[in-house]
């Protein structure tokens, strides 16, 4: 094991000592687990068998154990009983892709279906882009499943698109107002879309959420904008009109204008008293501007 590796190791399971004898109130010579007692856990993170949030669960699993005075589980055992063993096999990790697709094919017909239905609306709507929300990550599942499973999902809605002559747009949704989305920052986002591997795959920026989780909006936007196919706005705090928060919008609207984005920018914000008070914003905007903003 290399020594970075083990040393992150290190780290991470002392972190969790420390904060386990806090907790109990005692100090690290009154704990009830010694060293030796965690030494295969580093092992077993260092070379890559666990997670480090499998072996945060498995220390707490430990601490419980030697803590109410039972028979030690080795951490070993733990792994096994519970299946906690991580897959690094590429092929038995597709393999087991497979069998989850072929577990769940209702859901996947669905999906699909979901994609024609939405194909026949939008064309029927002369709508010209379609947005694909990624939604809440199932708790438990691995990640490189989760991935290859919303990689493969798109894959076959932007081919399925393109067909349609409408582009598929992917948005990143902050964390705090709906924890546990699957997608949310914009680096993510644009390596997913890089993985598709789709030239009718998209990003939809939303200022709002974007503020909340990575900021540096002026600096992605003019980075990512020739992937940029939508934008939306709300101010942050609150998710309310523009001029009620801390973002810059007339900045970022002259950013638009100067960097040439010329698209439509929809206002996706709770109006902080009244729709007719929360379009008052826009009276400053009222002379022809290049870019357009839509309610």
């Amino acid at each position: 094991v290399g020594k970075p590796l083990a040393k992150a190791a290190a780290n991470l399971i002392a972190g969790e000592f420390a904060s386990a004898v806090n907790r109990a109130s005692m100090t690290a010579a009154q704990a009830p687990l010694k060293a030796e007692q965690l030494a295969p856990l580093l092992t077993r993170v260092a070379d890559g068998t666990i997670s480090n949030k499998i072996a945060k669960d498995i220390f707490a699993i430990l601490w419980d154990e030697a803590l109410a005075g039972k028979a030690m589980s080795t951490v070993d055992q733990i792994i096994d009983a519970k299946g906690l063993r991580q897959i690094s096999d590429s092929g038995a990790l597709e393999a087991i892709i497979d069998q989850v697709l072929q577990a769940n094919q209702k859901s996947v017909e669905e999906f699909r279906s979901g994609v024609a239905k939405a194909i026949e609306y939008a064309t029927y709507l002369n709508v010209p882009q379609l947005n694909c929300l990624a939604g809440k990550a199932p708790a438990g599942v691995d990640p490189k499943i989760l991935r290859d499973t919303f990689v493969s999902n798109l894959k076959y809605a932007a081919e399925e698109l393109k067909k349609a002559n409408i582009r598929l747009l992917i948005e990143p949704i902050n964390t705090f107002d709906i924890p546990g989305f699957y997608l949310c920052n914009t680096q993510q986002a644009i390596s997913i879309m890089d993985e598709v591997g789709s030239d009718n795959l998209y990003l939809q920026y939303d200022i709002y959420h974007a503020q909340r989780m990575e900021g540096e909006l002026a600096a992605n936007i003019k980075k990512y904008l020739p992937r940029i196919s939508h934008i939306q706005l709300a101010d942050n705090p609150g998710r309310n009109e523009p001029g009620t928060g801390e973002i810059n919008f007339e900045f970022l609207f002259g950013l638009l204008d100067q960097i040439g984005y010329n698209g439509w920018i929809g206002c996706e914000y709770k109006p902080l008293k009244n729709t007719a008070a929360g379009l008052t914003w826009m009276h400053r905007y009222e002379q022809p501007q290049k870019s357009s903003i839509y309610l």
